[in-house]
């Protein structure tokens, strides 16, 4: 049975590599959540009883470094399934909370931010790329600090789009490409089935770094705390080597390629 070193079935890695998520339950407490809630507000000039404040569709904060935040990214849950679907010894975390935090507010209004797409995961050219190996990001992950349903600015996901990704990058090598040209070379990719990323305050998608997925406009009544922090590489995919086994991440890049 998944304990705390081990939190993921069998059936739930399996999952992973074929859907390109999933969703880790109460990978850190909901108490927890709360409290970096709160810090987050502390941040924000809209206040949490004031509607008339909320003006915005989506404010977007930094990186956070305080005691909560590296509590609640470093549990070992989560700890225990970054060693599951990467690979033990092949990944490295921020001792904070590392990316971004998209507050976004149910108001009217473009947030602009809500194309289709899959993340960059290194810097070239004052942009964000990505190439094959994924250099800079082993996974995508959604920290949700606040409940989050169907209309609450859920994250849209194409279930499977990450085993598509991987041709479209090959013939980019190592150089890779701008993480916005990327679905662009998936004509297919609207054809998969859509999943929306809802769950629970403490809640944790962990996801695959080829994930095609866009950002929706708020439609409900609480504003949406949720943040991007990356899980970097150690050890990148050598996939002109021995497969590893261990990781499923690699093995799904694998599988795209058509060399599983």
């Amino acid at each position: 049975m998944p304990g705390a070193e081990c939190p993921l079935a069998d059936e739930e890695v399996q999952a992973f590599m074929l859907a390109g998520f999933v969703r880790l339950e109460q990978a850190f407490p909901r108490g927890l959540a709360d409290e970096c809630r709160g810090l987050l507000w502390e941040q924000l000039e809209p206040r949490p009883d004031e509607p008339q404040t909320w003006t915005r569709p989506v404010i977007r904060l930094g990186s956070q470094d305080a005691p909560p935040f590296r509590e609640a990214s470093h549990t070992p849950r989560l700890l225990g399934a970054f060693d599951q679907l990467v690979g033990e010894g092949r990944w490295g975390i921020q001792d904070g909370l590392g990316g971004t935090v998209a507050v976004r507010f149910p108001v009217e209004g473009d947030p602009g931010d809500d194309g289709w797409h899959v993340d960059g995961s290194f810097a070239k050219d004052d942009s964000w790329w990505v190439n094959l190996r994924s250099d800079g990001r082993s996974l995508l992950m959604l920290f949700l600090f606040s409940d989050v349903g169907k209309d609450d600015a859920a994250t849209r996901i194409r279930v499977g789009s990450h085993l598509d990704v991987p041709a479209a990058l090959a013939a980019a090598g190592d150089a890779g490409m701008h993480f916005g040209d990327v679905s662009g070379l998936l004509p297919n990719v609207h054809a998969r089935r859509l999943a929306l990323a809802t769950g629970e305050a403490g809640d944790v998608y962990l996801c695959h770094p080829f994930l095609v997925h866009a950002a929706d406009r708020h439609r409900g009544s609480v504003p949406r705390f949720l943040a991007q922090p990356g899980l970097f590489w150690r050890t990148p995919p050598a996939l002109d080597g021995p497969a590893d086994p261990s990781s499923p991440v690699e093995t799904a890049i694998r599988i795209g390629l058509g060399a599983c």
